[in-house]
């Protein structure tokens, strides 16, 4: 400990750091210019929508037939498009998303493998040239009179050009014939497919992805037809729609919107939805009973079910008669919207349990942190694929043992599938962000708020990204193995870390340590209004979350979205000051305690045996004055000194040095790069602590080394950077002062064969003799 002798007026001066004016442009607290576009009249500053903002408009009427002895699914559709935009269009463009299919498509070509030292049949068959005759065959492309439109095929993308240019405000009616066969998502992949059952000879089929849709044409990009490898997914315009499914006559078919002819239902199934539309639980529609018989009576003919759905930027539907359907009604901010679920035997007993309640607790939660949600439906359909998002509509996976068992991440994992694809329905089927170009605006986002809603689904919910702890890992890696946040998802080599873990991360820290939950809600819900039903861009984003919360945020932005920094802050010291109070009382009687307290040298204590007396001890006449003279004693006249230096004080600063206060200067490092706000818990000798938090500006002036003074009233043990682990450092065996030894446990093991160790639900089921597991 050191002390600090204070003149008359007690001032501990800082002096501020002078930045020298060549590293100006290098802070990384400059402002967000050369990224960010510049403002117009469609996108302002402020991140609303300017003035003049437009969109344009797609509507459709489809009609499509499944084949389900080859697989395959013919369609027409009439998509009616609005040029809403102040632009003279001369052609549109479509997707045409089942090209990824295609033998010589361009996500087939530029699939990278290889072939290990010893390849099993398996691997030489996934080598093999591909035989699936996937991809779209396109018909007819004709006008509203029927003729002939000339169009050009460039991969995932259709021109079709016009007969005479579209001008604002002007619509075109065009139709489209085509053809395809559906992958199988075990063997092809892909968002949508069939899921085929060998135990009983039944398909499952999920179309996602299945008709020509239009392009996004904006202000910012003019036509969004960048091709569709895989990855990046869609950016798309809102419209209505009326589609007309027809299918095998003993299906079930889940779908967008709402169906129009109930008569493709039983009148005792028309009886339970009913009952459904006014039950706060589940409600069986079609009831496992009824399933198993359609599975194993596998009926003639078919019937066609009409759906129809309001501004909505997608449509995708699933079709099988091996489905289990639930429902029950979602009333929040006094709306009524129908969950429902819809799942083949195999997903229970998971599935009947907790699914349709998973998308119940979605709607309500995500309606509470970014808008009530608007449509009349929200379903939840099990099958292969792992999880995939659209309108009112999502495919999630999650199934149990055959015996019914499963495990606890299994359990979870089902969950929290349900609630992020759900939860797709906020980002970006209503929010509508260009996911082909930047899929952490819907990915990411989505994530953070399906944190959200896992932590109010139960108490210390595992959740998987959320938590600035469960990062570390990822932003520790080397710099060369990641990309920022803003690249293309195309470009991505780590898709879930970059675009769904980190800007989770990144945003939950947000709310927790830089703005705080008030601030940061406020500003995020007025995103999701300003946004709701059009296309917004990430400094729509950034721009918003500025505006509502009144904070400059460009150094965080910069930070985490523009670099692939981390954090990791240093505690290099501390040295320990206190105010020397002057009184020959307190000062002697501690500087004493001190030197009795100061361990004897090693000499000292040798000597203690090897010279038992000194000479002074031999000839006491050799002492004088400074033998037996005390500098620690206290006199008349330092007590004098004393009282006339407190009556040189002001009554403010003699309350000051009364208080014995203590100094701590600590020393921080920035190793990573990231800078953030400086979370400092101090622990005091009484045992006692107390948070300090310091906002990121604190780095503005040199964003690699600080020293920052504490001032306590009590003496400190104990210093901790980030205690609570919520700024993802990376590495906290240097954030302790003294420093702290870092646990760690080594384990000796053999490892087990797979599959003998049964998982506990199976444990339980064979204590207790049961063929199902007890569920409560």
């Amino acid at each position: 400990m050191k002390q600090l002798l204070l003149a008359s007026g007690l001032l501990l001066s800082l002096a501020a750091p002078v930045l020298a004016q060549e590293n100006i442009d290098k802070s990384k607290f400059r402002q967000l210019g050369q990224e960010l576009p510049t403002p117009n009249t469609y996108r302002t500053a402020s991140g609303a929508p300017g003035h003049e903002y437009w969109q344009q408009r797609a509507d459709y009427t489809i009609k499509a037939e499944l084949n389900d002895d080859n697989q395959s699914l013919t369609g027409s559709e009439t998509i009616t498009y609005t040029n809403l935009s102040p632009d003279v269009l001369t052609y549109l463009w479509v997707q045409l998303d089942q090209n990824i299919f295609e033998k010589n498509s361009i996500t087939n070509l530029t699939r990278t493998s290889k072939i290990p030292d010893k390849p099993t049949f398996g691997v030489a068959e996934a080598l093999a040239e591909q035989t699936f005759d996937g991809g779209y065959k396109i018909k007819a492309v004709k006008d509203a009179n029927g003729r002939a439109l000339p169009y050009v095929i460039n991969a995932t993308m259709m021109r079709i050009d016009l007969p005479q240019p579209l001008k604002p405000k002007q619509s075109v009616k065009f139709s489209i014939d085509w053809f395809n066969y559906i992958n199988d998502q075990r063997k092809q992949g892909g968002r949508g497919g069939y899921e085929f059952f060998p135990e009983d000879g039944n398909y499952e089929y999920q179309m996602a992805q299945w008709f020509p849709r239009m392009a996004v044409y904006d202000d910012v990009n003019g036509w969004q037809h960048k091709q569709f490898l895989g990855t990046g997914e869609f950016a798309l315009p809102f419209g209505d729609y009326k589609v007309s499914l027809t299918v095998p006559a003993d299906h079930v078919v889940a779908s967008t919107g709402e169906l129009q002819n109930t008569d493709v239902l039983t009148s005792t199934q028309r009886s339970r939805l009913a009952q459904a539309q006014k039950a706060n639980k589940p409600v069986l529609i079609v009831t496992p009973e009824e399933a198993l018989k359609a599975e194993k009576s596998k009926a003639k003919g078919k019937k066609t079910w009409t759906f129809v759905a309001k501004d909505v930027r997608d449509f995708a539907w699933a079709s099988s008669r091996k489905f289990i359907w639930d429902a029950m009604n979602v009333n929040y901010a006094g709306k009524n919207t129908m969950a429902m679920s819809f799942y083949p035997k195999e997903g229970n007993p998971l599935w009947g349990q907790y699914s349709t309640e998973v998308v119940a607790h979605t709607i309500k939660v995500y309606s509470k942190y970014t808008i009530d949600y608007p449509y009349p439906v929200a379903i939840s359909v099990h099958g292969a694929v792992g999880g995939m998002e659209y309108p009112m509509l999502s495919f999630n996976g999650g199934r149990p043992e055959k015996d019914g068992s499963y495990t606890e991440r299994t359990k979870y994992g089902m969950i929290s599938v349900i609630i992020h694809e759900v939860g797709h329905n906020f980002f970006p089927m209503i929010i509508n962000s260009d996911e082909r170009q930047w899929t952490w605006m819907d990915e990411g986002l989505n994530t953070f708020v399906q944190y959200l809603a896992e932590q109010e689904w139960q108490r210390d919910y595992p959740s998987s990204r959320g938590e600035a702890r469960n990062m570390v890992t990822y932003m520790k890696m080397d710099k060369s193995l990641q990309q920022p946040i803003m690249t293309n998802s195309e470009s991505i080599t780590q898709l879930g870390n970059n675009a769904y873990g980190k800007p989770a991360t990144a945003l939950n820290i947000l709310r927790e340590t830089v703005l705080g939950r008030k601030l940061f809600d406020y500003a995020f819900k007025e995103y999701c209004r300003r946004w709701a039903f059009k296309h917004p861009m990430p400094a729509d984003f950034f721009r918003t979350m500025e505006d509502a919360s009144g904070t400059d945020l460009d150094w965080f932005w910069r930070g985490w979205f523009y670099t692939t920094d981390h954090v990791e802050q240093e505690l290099i010291g501390v040295r320990w000051y206190s105010v020397d109070t002057r009184n020959p009382q307190v000062e002697n009687t501690r500087r004493r305690a001190e030197i009795n307290a100061a361990p004897k040298s090693l000499s000292q204590q040798r000597n203690l045996q090897d010279i038992p007396k000194t000479l002074v001890d031999v000839k006491p006449e050799l002492n004088d004055f400074y033998n037996t003279y005390d500098p620690l004693a206290v006199t008349e006249e330092s007590k004098a000194q004393y009282q006339k230096y407190l009556q040189s004080l002001n009554p403010e600063e003699r309350a000051l040095l009364e208080k014995g206060l203590n100094f701590y200067e600590v020393g921080i490092k920035n190793n990573g790069g990231l800078v953030m706000p400086v979370v400092m818990q101090m622990t005091f000798q009484d045992g006692t602590n107390q948070i300090v938090r310091i906002p990121a500006e604190i780095w503005r002036y040199n964003d690699q080394e600080i020293t920052k003074v504490f001032v306590t009233e009590k003496p400190v043990a104990s210093f901790m950077l980030d205690p609570f682990q919520e700024t993802a450092d990376i590495d906290m065996s240097n954030n302790a002062y003294p420093q702290r030894p870092q646990p760690s446990r080594f384990e000796l093991f053999k490892e087990q064969p797979r599959g003998i160790t049964p998982n506990p639900l199976q444990q339980q089921m064979q204590r207790q003799g049961t063929a199902r597991p007890q569920t409560n």
